[in-house]
């Protein structure tokens, strides 16, 4: 194990929160709907193919993790056949090129609080990670117009081509676990669907939900499952709404406020 982690841990209370694991695609940001359905229509558009992905299309296919898996259950269903491999390979790395460019450009901005947050955490020496089904491509892609700071405030990413099932299997979080050396009751996965609640949930992880706009504008309160769930981390200028779990008294969800769920669970 890192001696950096070991030494955090000695300065830590035994119950006390001593990492965090953070999703990507509508946790850090909300990346789904204005970065990868566009970056997808464009890669159908360059590929000569009539499809185009709407708003409601994309929020159904959501529920199905990784892009190549999404292309392939939409084709099957419009075509009634599968497509070949090197056809959906050669669609995903034109999608993952518009996607490259949407971010670059900033067109994905982070989510309130993300940013503070993460300077909180890196700025006690607590370890945090990401864990997402997105390419590591997507990854790198989003965090390169963020600055050297908050990316290198991760210590390591799981990605989609590091685990055998994506989300809703816990296998990323159970990786992540391995890789810290810490017990899941004492680290907290930062989430924002279904799937990654499941993922969360399957590696016995307490999960905090920061709902985004495709997730939050599902009717069922799926989220009460989760140890707790906001609409997202909040600023000054946008408080943060809790959903379920304790009141946050600054109207910002702080590494202190996580702390206490864990110690209270």
């Amino acid at each position: 194990m890192n001696q950096g982690y070991t030494a955090h841990q000695e300065r830590t209370n035994k119950r006390g929160l001593l990492a965090l694991l953070w999703d990507v695609d509508g946790t850090l940001a909300d990346t789904e709907s204005h970065g990868h359905r566009q970056a997808f229509n464009q890669a159908f558009a360059a590929a000569g193919l009539p499809w185009r992905w709407d708003e409601t299309t994309y929020g159904q296919l959501l529920a199905i993790s990784g892009g190549r898996e999404r292309i392939r259950h939409f084709v099957e269903q419009v075509l009634d056949q599968p497509m070949s491999a090197t056809e959906v390979e050669s669609l995903m790395a034109t999608k993952q090129r518009a996607y490259a460019e949407l971010a670059q450009r900033g067109h994905l901005p982070l989510r309130p609080g993300v940013r503070r947050l993460v300077a909180e955490v890196a700025g006690r020496g607590m370890p945090q990670a990401l864990v997402t089904t997105s390419s590591r491509s997507a990854v790198a892609a989003l965090l390169q117009g963020q600055g050297s700071e908050f990316s290198g405030a991760f210590a390591f990413w799981i990605c989609g081509e590091d685990v055998g099932a994506k989300k809703p299997s816990p296998e990323g979080y159970q990786m992540a676990l391995d890789r810290l050396g810490l017990p899941a009751s004492q680290v907290v996965a930062l989430e924002d669907s279904p799937q990654g609640l499941e993922a969360a949930l399957g590696a016995a992880l307490p999960c905090v939900l920061t709902l985004g706009e495709v997730s939050g504008a599902v009717d069922s309160p799926w989220w009460e499952r989760a140890t707790a769930a906001v609409n997202h981390l909040g600023e000054e200028e946008t408080p943060a709404k809790v959903l379920s779990g304790p009141p946050c008294q600054q109207a910002q969800i702080t590494l202190s406020w996580l702390e206490g769920l864990v110690q209270a669970g």
